[in-house]
């Protein structure tokens, strides 16, 4: 899936013409405050250092600025992909201490990975070579909630709200009666689905993960704390 200049240009810098006209006129920029990620283990590491500084308030908060924006716009090099939920409270750079260019984010409500996202991800490990992808659910989640009422009611929910719910059914339904807390037990099981739907559904991420070029990986956000553990 070799993408050509024009299609890349297309999706990476819509508008970047602009923006770099006025990072000529800038001066150059000091070196970000970490390497780059090269192996999937250092991108985790790199992560898990970023959730400990947020986690204790000693957050760097990275490549933030104006000349940062300036830097990367003439391209983008994210040493991970986040698949993560829409929860307002849940925000990849923030819990993670990152900034500009580090993360590829792609975010829906119960961190659903469908067709349209799948793609989205393939795109991020093909064009970019991003080692890491982390699936990320949280506590409490609202969609896993939804579903979880639907299947004890009985009832739908309303709209395309139904479309999530339908989509994560299959995966709740099974754990609803094992020890717990259930909507904990639903984070849990649809983290580990999603993973594995990454790996088993994208011929381009199952090759990358067999040459260990790539790690797929899960988590859970604890909103109480702002821990980020990883979920076997």
């Amino acid at each position: 899936m070799k993408l050509s200049r024009l299609s890349r240009r297309s999706l990476l810098a819509t508008g970047g013409a602009a923006v770099v006209a006025a990072a000529a006129a800038q001066p150059a920029v000091a070196a970000p405050a970490e390497e780059p990620a090269v192996t999937p283990d250092e991108a985790l590491r790199r992560l898990l250092r970023g959730n400990h500084r947020f986690v204790t308030g000693h957050g760097r908060h990275p490549h933030q600025s104006l000349d940062d924006l300036h830097r990367l716009a003439a391209g983008q090099h994210p040493f991970a992909v986040t698949v993560g939920c829409a929860d307002s409270r849940v925000a990849p750079e923030v819990l993670f201490d990152q900034g500009l260019g580090d993360l590829f984010d792609n975010r829906v409500a119960g961190n659903i990975v469908d067709d349209l996202l799948l793609g989205s991800v393939e795109f991020a490990v093909e064009e970019f070579h991003s080692p890491l992808i982390i699936v990320l659910g949280h506590e409490r989640c609202g969609a896993i909630t939804a579903t979880i009422d639907a299947i004890r009611s009985g009832g739908t929910a309303p709209g395309h709200i139904g479309t999530i719910v339908e989509a994560l059914r299959p995966i709740v339904a099974p754990v609803l009666e094992q020890p717990g807390d259930p909507v904990d037990n639903g984070v849990r099981a649809n983290v580990r689905a999603q993973v594995r739907g990454l790996v088993e559904r994208s011929p381009i991420i199952a090759e990358r993960v067999h040459q260990g070029a790539l790690r797929v990986v899960g988590g859970r956000y604890d909103l109480d704390t702002g821990h980020v553990t990883l979920v076997d």
